[in-house]
Order: C-alpha cells, then structure tokens, then sequence
C-alpha cells in the first residue's frame, strides 16, 4: 500500500513531469504543449496501427482517377509541410516521417486521417464534399497539420498523465481514511472534472489549431484556401449543423469554425498567392 509520503511523491513527480514536457512548442503557432513520449515511439506505434488497422482491415479503393487524385494532393501537401516546418525550424521533427496516403473504399465513412510519422487514409465517403482536388487539399492539410503538431503525442501523454492523477488521488483518499464507495465516486468524479475540464478543450484547441495550420499547407502546396470555408459549410450542410453542446464536443461548432477560417484568410490568401508568383 502506498505510503503518504509516497503519495506526494508521486504528485510532485506528476507536477514536475507536466512542467519539464510543457518546453515543447507547436511549429507556427508556438503553443506549449504535453509531450512525454519520444516521437519515435509514436510513429512506430502509428505504422503498426495503421497497418493493422486501415491496410489488413480496410479495403483499398479501385477507382484508379480518385487514388491518383488523393495521393498527388497528398504529396503536394507533404512537400508544403517539409517547407512549412523548415520556415518554423522543426524541419528535424519530420525527417523520419514516411509519408503514405491511401483511400480506402467505404462510401459510409465521412472522414480522413493522418497518423504521428506520415501515414494518411482517405474514405472514399468524404469525396463528395470535398467536391474536387482542392477540396481535398482542405482535408488532407488539416489532417496533416494534426501529425505536424504532434497532436497525437499530446493527446496520449494527456491521457496518461490524467490516470496517472487519478490513480494517485484515490490512493491518497484511501491513505486519508475515505471509505471505498466515497473513494471510488471521488475518484469518478475527478476522471469526469479532468475530461471536461483538460482533455476536451485541448481536443478542441487541437481541431482550431489544425485549421489554421492547414490552412497555410494548402496555400503553400498551391491551392487557394478559400476553398476551405466552403468546405466546411458542405460539411456543416451534410451534417445538418453541430448539435448538443459545443463546450462538451471535441470539435469546435461550425459557426465557430468558419468564423475563425475567415479571420485567417487575409493571411493564407497573401501566403497562397505568394507561391503562384513564384509559378
């Protein structure tokens, strides 16, 4: 049984930890972020997974015209991402990465991802409201903005920080005398306090913080981000808008979103015209 002195100790290592990782930065918006697992281990689970879980499990499409147009904007997008995180000085970060992008054929399926180290998977029921190649580049920039700002890294190491607390608070309340059924509700509700309270609005902060640097991916890879507002107002349309509570989403409402996409325009159109003129 843990001691009390243990106990804080495990606190204070808790606090220590939290403070060291926070040194890390995201490239471009400079947000401090949690980060207590190497990248290396990250990406190599990620390939694992993404073998596992998308490649042996899923089915790869045959439309030949669809995973030609994927996989070049795919590219493009890659290569902007090279240039965006050489310009913000964490080109090292990317290095290893091994970028791969497949569309998998499953027409029920509205989403697109990209794993920690490069690895992407488009569902062929996200193409019509993406429309065409630049309404592709607006997923495929967000998307990878997400493995560019480490978000998965952020998001495991906030959960395992969170069941660290946890499971050091109720060993505290049993030290204190609490009785079981009291220790284990106060433990519940110190899960639920740090879901809402931490975990969610850095899931929301992470989908904000996807947009804007997407939005500057596209511009760069030669795809005008104006398109990106639109692309949210289909899939806003598709959706039928937000519904429930935005403070308890992990992404942020529509409004919001397109709101916020709007602000950055001035400075992704300067980016995006910027690279035509080099053309």
């Amino acid at each position: 049984m843990l001691t009390r002195k243990r106990v804080v100790s495990l606190l204070f290592c808790f606090a220590s930890m939290a403070l060291i990782c926070a040194c890390a930065t995201v490239a471009g918006t400079n947000r401090k972020q949690l980060n207590i697992y190497s990248d290396a281990e990250v990406n190599h689970a990620s390939a694992l997974s993404y073998q596992q879980e998308v490649l042996d499990s899923g089915k790869l499409s045959t439309n030949q015209a669809q995973v030609n147009m994927v996989r070049r904007v795919g590219e493009r997008i890659a290569a902007a991402a090279t240039a965006y995180m050489r310009e913000n000085g964490q080109e090292d970060l990317i290095k290893d990465y091994r970028w791969e992008f497949n569309l998998i054929d499953d027409p029920t399926t509205v989403n697109a991802f990209c794993m920690p180290g490069g690895k992407v998977a488009f569902y062929t029921g996200i193409l019509p409201i993406c429309q065409d190649e630049t309404g592709i580049a607006v997923v495929m920039g967000h998307e990878v903005a997400h493995a560019l700002a480490r978000h998965g890294n952020e998001r495991i190491s906030q959960q395992a920080l969170a069941q660290y607390a946890q499971t050091a608070a109720a060993a505290g309340l049993g030290i204190a005398g609490v009785s079981g059924t009291t220790a284990e509700l106060a433990s519940l509700a110190f899960g639920a306090g740090t879901n809402v309270a931490v975990i969610l609005p850095f899931s929301r902060k992470h989908e904000s913080e996807a947009d804007e640097i997407g939005l500057y991916l596209m511009a760069m890879a030669g795809y005008d981000p104006k398109a990106a507002v639109d692309f949210w107002q289909r899939m806003a349309d598709t959706s039928g808008g937000s519904s429930g509570m935005a403070f308890l989403s992990t992404h942020p409402s529509d409004r919001q979103r397109i709101a916020d996409l709007k602000k950055l325009l001035p400075k992704a159109e300067a980016v995006y015209q910027q690279n035509m003129d080099k053309k």
